[in-house]
Formats: structure tokens, sequence, C-alpha cells
């Protein structure tokens, strides 16, 4: 499913603010979520939905890191990072739903605050996993659909705005679908009202 044209247009535009609002997030919700994401990859490692390049300085120096993104105006961000920080990385625009690698590409498959804003998670999620090696380990981080039924009502209420302007969702939750990839959850954490998950899960 490719995504309309309006929404690239949207995060092309939302690149320019990406970062100070995500470090806001980061702050106040997410807390040291991406260090914990980022800092068990090992070897070649994905970074799908890289954005603006936010987790690369949380990588070890002893992986080997390519990052795609939808986005021209996000990975023209990542690279100038990446420039500053001296990371050798490999940037590409790609499609979570159709990834340009073959399959058992990666040991590590990261996607961090990605999958909320993919048209079809599923699909991706199954992207992902068709291009890890046999025992790689996909490492998932994102806001998904709340333990709360009061904020379960204001995510609904969200998305009637934020999925038609941007396709970006607030009631996914990505373990759903992991069992049916044939992949092993290995560790999980959800926590600040149930908004929030990590997950470690084994090929």
């Amino acid at each position: 499913m490719t995504p309309p044209a309006r929404w690239n247009r949207y995060w092309d535009g939302k690149s320019r603010t990406y970062d100070r609002e995500m470090r806001f997030w980061d702050r106040k919700l997410f807390g040291d979520s991406r260090a914990w994401a980022c800092g068990q990859a090992t070897g070649d490692v994905l970074e799908v939905a890289v954005g603006t390049g936010l987790n690369l300085p949380l990588y070890p120096e002893t992986v080997t890191l390519t990052g795609i993104d939808l986005s021209d105006g996000m990975l023209d961000i990542a690279r100038s990072r990446a420039g500053r920080l001296g990371s050798t990385v490999t940037l590409q625009r790609g499609d979570a739903h159709d990834l340009p690698f073959d399959v058992g590409s990666f040991d590590t498959v990261v996607c961090t605050f990605g999958l909320c804003a993919i048209p079809d998670d599923g699909k991706a999620l199954a992207e992902m996993a068709r291009v890890l090696r046999p025992g790689g380990q996909l490492i998932l981080l994102d806001h998904i659909k709340s333990s709360s039924r009061v904020v379960r009502g204001l995510q609904w209420l969200a998305e009637k705005v934020t999925v038609p302007m941007a396709g970006e969702h607030f009631l996914r939750r990505p373990l759903d679908k992991i069992a049916a990839l044939g992949l092993t959850v290995e560790r999980r954490e959800r926590f600040k009202l149930g908004l929030v998950e990590r997950l470690v899960a084994r090929k």
C-alpha cells in the first residue's frame, strides 16, 4: 500500500519540527526507550522509518547500520546528523511495505515510533521478519493502544484527525501481530497507562 502523496508532504514538512517535539515526548513519556532499543542492536542492523536520525548516536559502534525512510525531508536531516556525528550509516529512501533487501539480510531490525504511521503495519512487520536472518532479533518501540478505557477514548478521537491528515494511528499494538510471523517475544515492557510498549522478538 503506497501512502497518499499528502501524507508524504505532511511528513516532509513535519521534519522541521520533529526533533523538538520528539525530545519533549522522550522526556515526558518515553524515557530511556530509544537507548534501550538501540543499545541491544548487534551485527548488520536495519532501522525502518529512521526519520531524522534521532537514534543514530545511540547505536553501539560495532554495528553496521542501514536506515530507510519514505520522507526525503526526514532523510535530509538524518544525513546531516550522520555527518556531524561522523557516523558510518547507509541512509536511503525506501517503503516499509516492500523493503529493498534480500531475505535474511540483517541480524537486527529496529523500528521506533514508526509503525504508528505506516499504512499497513502488518505488512511492514512481515517485511521486517523476512529480512531478518535466522536467530535475528526484531526490536520495536512505539506508542500503542492504552490499557485505560478513558485514554483509549481520547486516542480514538485523536485518530479522527491524525489518520486522515498524516496516517498516524494511536490504537495499534504491534505485539498482536508478532506470533503470526513466527517470531518469539523474548522481552516486553509496557508502561505509562499502557501507552508505551517496547519489545524484542527473535526469529
